[in-house]
C-alpha cells in the first residue's frame, strides 16, 4: 500500500470526520446543556436532530456542485460554514440559538460527508475502492473513539461551550490539510456539461435505479440503528445506569472499536469472497445479534454488561456493512459520482433522522425503546439485503452528461 494511498485516506477520513466529531464530542454534554440553557430533553435532542437533517439534506446541493466545479472548492466552502456554525453554537444564549447554529454547522459538514466518497470513486473502483473506503472509515471512526473521551475531559474542565471552540479548531486544521495534501480529482474536462439541469436528470435516473436505492437503504438503516444509539445513549447510560460522562465516553468508544476493527477487514474479505457475499453475511449477523439483544431486554433483563457485549458484537458486523454498500452503490456511477454520493448520503441521514425522531417519541429513560429502535433498523436492513442482493447484479448505465 503506497504512502500516497495512505495519505489520501487520512485526509479524506479527517474531512469526513469533522461532522461526526461535532456530534460525538458533545454527546456527554447533552444533560448539562439542558440544565445550563434550562431546556427540555426533547429540545436538547433537537439540536442533535437538526444537525443530522442539515448535514444530510445539504449533500443534495453540494454533491452536484462538486461535479460542476470540482471537489476542493465545495469542501472549502463547507468548512467555512462549519466554522461559522461552531462559533455561533459556542456563544449561543439559548437552546433556540443553539439549534439555529447547529443547523448552519450541519450544512457545512455536509460537504465533508458527500465529497470524499466521490473522490474515492474518482480514484478507484471495486476492491481497491473498498480498501480505500475501509481506510477512510478507519480515520473517520477515530471520531466515536476519541471524540466522546476528549469531549468529556473538555466538558468537565471548561464546560460544554468549549467543545464547539475545539471542533472549530479542527475545521481550521482540516482546511490546511485540504490545501496542502489533496489534489483536485475532478479535472476541468470531466466537468463539461455538468449543471444543475444534468444533476436533476441524474437524480431522476438514480431514483429509478433499484440496485442503487436498495444498497443505499441497506447502509442507511444500518447507520440509522447507530443514530438511535447516539441520540439516547447518553441519557440512558448517565441517568439510568449512573455512569459518569468519562465512563460513558469509554463505553461509547468500545462499540466504535468493534466497528473500526471489522471495517478494516472489508478489503481482505471482499477480495476473497466478493463485496455482495460480505454484505449478505454481515447483515444476517447484525440483525441476529440485535434480535437477541431485544429479546433479552424485553424479558426483563436490564443489565449494562449484557447490552455492552451484544452491542459490541452487533456493531462489529455493522462495520462490514457500511463501506461495502457504499462502494457497491457508487460502482456504476463514476460520471456522476458527486451526485450519487450526495443522494446516498442524504438517504442515509434522512433515514437516520426519522429513526431518531421516532425513538425520541418513545424515549422513557429506560434502554428498551432504544434497543427496540436499533433492532427494527437492523431487521429492515436485513430484509432489504435479501431483496436487493438476492437478484443478479443489475448494471445500469448512467445518463450521459
Amino acid at each position: 500500500m503506497s504512502p500516497q494511498f495512505l495519505r489520501i485516506a487520512v485526509v479524506l477520513g479527517l474531512l469526513s470526520a469533522i461532522g461526526p466529531f461535532a456530534i460525538d464530542m458533545y454527546l456527554p454534554a447533552l444533560p448539562s446543556i439542558g440544565a445550563d440553557l434550562q431546556a427540555s430533553t426533547a429540545a436538547v435532542q433537537m439540536s442533535l436532530l437538526i444537525f443530522f437533517l442539515s448535514m444530510g439534506f445539504g449533500q443534495i446541493v453540494v454533491g452536484p456542485i462538486s461535479d460542476m466545479v470540482g471537489r476542493k472548492l465545495p469542501l472549502y466552502g463547507g468548512l467555512a460554514l462549519f466554522m461559522v456554525g461552531g462559533i455561533g453554537s459556542a456563544l449561543a444564549p439559548s437552546v433556540e440559538w443553539l439549534i439555529a447554529f447547529r443547523f448552519l454547522q450541519g450544512l457545512g459538514a455536509s460537504a465533508g460527508m458527500a465529497v470524499p466518497r466521490a473522490i474515492v470513486r474518482d480514484l478507484h473502483t471495486g476492491t481497491e475502492a473498498a480498501k480505500l473506503m475501509s481506510l477512510l472509515m478507519l480515520v473517520f471512526s477515530v471520531s466515536p473513539i476519541l471524540a466522546p473521551l476528549t469531549g468529556s475531559v473538555i466538558i468537565e474542565n471548561f464546560g460544554w461551550r468549549a467543545v464547539f471552540w475545539t471542533v472549530t479548531g479542527g475545521a481550521v486544521l482540516a482546511t490546511i490539510l485540504l490545501a496542502t495534501s489533496l489534489k483536485e480529482t475532478r479535472p476541468v474536462e470531466t466537468r463539461a456539461g455538468s449543471s444543475f439541469g444534468t444533476a436533476l436528470s441524474a437524480y431522476r435516473f438514480l431514483m429509478g435505479d433499484r440496485n442503487f436505492l436498495g444498497l443505499a437503504a441497506i447502509g442507511g438503516f444500518g447507520l440509522a440503528s447507530f443514530f438511535v444509539y447516539l441520540s439516547s445513549s447518553s441519557f440512558i447510560l448517565i441517568d439510568h445506569y449512573g455512569l459518569s460522562p468519562s465512563v460513558y465516553s469509554m463505553f461509547f468508544s468500545i462499540n466504535a472499536v468493534a466497528f473500526i476493527g471489522m471495517s478494516q477487514l472489508t478489503g481482505l474479505l471482499s477480495e476473497r469472497f466478493g463485496l455482495r457475499p460480505v454484505v449478505r453475511v454481515a447483515v444476517v449477523g447484525y440483525a441476529t445479534t440485535m434480535v437477541v439483544l431485544f429479546a433479552v431486554m424485553a424479558s426483563g433483563v436490564d443489565r449494562l454488561d449484557v447490552m455492552a457485549v451484544l452491542l459490541f458484537v452487533g456493531y462489529g458486523f455493522l462495520g462490514l456493512v457500511i463501506p461495502t454498500t457504499s462502494v457497491l452503490a457508487m460502482e456504476e456511477h463514476g460520471a456522476i459520482a458527486g451526485t450519487a454520493s450526495a443522494l446516498m448520503g442524504t438517504l442515509h441521514f434522512a433515514i437516520g433522522a426519522v429513526a431518531m425522531g421516532i425513538a425520541g417519541v418513545f424515549f422513557d429513560g429506560t434502554p428498551l425503546p432504544m434497543v427496540a429502535g436499533i433492532t427494527l433498523c437492523a431487521v429492515i436492513s436485513f430484509m432489504l439485503a435479501k431483496v436487493t442482493l438476492g437478484r443478479g447484479r443489475e448494471v445500469v448505465e448512467a445518463p450521459a452528461e
